[in-house]
């Protein structure tokens, strides 16, 4: 899959901005603040309904503006899609693909990008909810439909907390809340079921990640990936994330899950919170069988960093009828040394399609130094159209 054409209305710093990109390696350059990055965010939230900068959709939407238009001409092979979203800054995102209304959670069907930024190195030494993120990303890009299923939990995970919250204004006993099970129900099929996914996203990465950690790292510092699951007992939110081996098989799961709350339910209707469920896991990463968070230096906590963007993309890459996914790198090269710089390179440079953002344009390595975008203050100025080129 490739993007062919960006077009944005009232994103970010663009009233209108209009992109032309081509297959192979495109760059992306310009000084910080000018928008480059708002380029990256706009493709990236096709693919996984969110920004990988901010937590809500409204920062995204124009000053004094109510929405935002985000639409992109994608080439599946010789097939064209034309997908398109309006992000509101209050109420529901409408979607629209190939001219026809569409669910926004339809969108990652057809696109397929995987993302390297800066912001990455909070996926390894950030609190858990970074982990969860990329982790829920990777579930929606694998599997669309999970988009609907995550954001099922969260609504039935808000209400439930507002019926512990309202339980404990009103001096209510675990015994006296027999309509929480109503919502433990709910809570329980939505949440085993993003669990399980997530296992198994652990499980298929390990090997990848691995292989791609010994790329950019040119060591072998074992890399693993574990979920530590507050439905077995961990808590990561309150610093006790020991993963516990247990079968992984989505029964399972939900009998753990429920046993968890009941045993708890107590001490949620004390707090008001919801202390179960996968709202409250961790991803457990680790090189030389140490915790990466609070034990790997730079170097190897970057190197953990894109070894899981790199896998990501090998495992969409093996598993998408659709081809490569869109890689985009995102002033990654400012943060890595000169030898990383040239393995990231020489591993990205064969996807179909790479975007690369960088302040400074001799940051980029040669594989990737080809078809060049200048941005300035929101201004895109293409420099084969400049030159005449008759491929552009």
């Amino acid at each position: 899959m490739i993007v062919e054409h960006l077009n944005l209305v009232d994103f970010r710093n663009y009233a209108t901005a209009d992109l032309t990109l081509h297959r192979g390696p495109n760059v992306l350059v310009g000084s910080n603040g000018q928008g480059k990055t708002n380029l990256a965010e706009a493709i990236v939230f096709l693919a996984t309904l969110g920004s990988h900068r901010v937590s809500s959709d409204a920062p995204m939407v124009k000053d004094a503006q109510e929405f935002a238009v985000i639409r992109a001409r994608l080439a599946h092979g010789e097939r064209k899609v034309l997908v398109e979203v309006q992000l509101n800054r209050q109420g529901s995102n409408k979607a629209r693909i190939n001219g026809s209304p569409s669910k926004t959670n339809e969108l990652p069907r057809y696109a397929h990008v995987v993302l390297f930024a800066p912001e990455d190195l909070q996926i390894v030494r950030g609190d858990p909810s970074s982990r969860r993120r990329f982790a829920d990303q990777m579930l929606i890009q694998r599997t669309p439909r999970m988009a609907g299923v995550i954001a099922d939990y969260e609504r039935v995970l808000r209400q439930r907390t507002a019926l512990l919250k309202s339980a404990r204004a009103r001096g209510v006993r675990g015994e006296g809340l027999s309509t929480l099970d109503v919502w433990d129900d709910k809570l329980i099929a939505l949440g085993s079921e993003i669990i399980h996914a997530r296992l198994r996203l652990a499980a298929d990465l390990q090997g990848p990640v691995a292989e791609a950690y010994a790329a950019i790292a040119g060591a072998d510092h074992r890399p693993q990936l574990e979920w530590a699951l507050s439905a077995r007992g961990a808590d990561p939110e309150e610093d006790d994330d020991e993963p516990d081996a247990e079968s992984d098989a989505r029964g399972e799961i939900a009998d753990q899950f429920r046993a968890a709350l009941q045993a708890k339910r107590s001490k949620e209707i004390e707090r008001g919170l919801t202390l179960v469920g996968p709202h409250r896991d961790d991803l457990i990463l680790r090189v030389r069988d140490l915790p990466v968070k609070g034990y790997a230096s730079h170097g190897e906590s970057w190197s953990v960093a894109l070894a899981l963007r790199l896998a990501s993309a090998e495992l969409l890459r093996a598993e998408s009828p659709a081809g490569d996914p869109v890689l985009i790198l995102d002033d990654v090269f400012a943060e890595l040394d000169a030898d990383r710089r040239q393995r990231l390179a020489a591993l990205t440079a064969g996807y179909e399609q790479v975007i690369v953002t960088a302040a400074v344009e001799a940051d980029i390595p040669e594989p990737l130094h080809r078809h060049v975008v200048r941005i300035s203050a929101g201004t895109i100025s293409d420099d084969r159209e400049s030159e005449g080129d008759p491929d552009a």
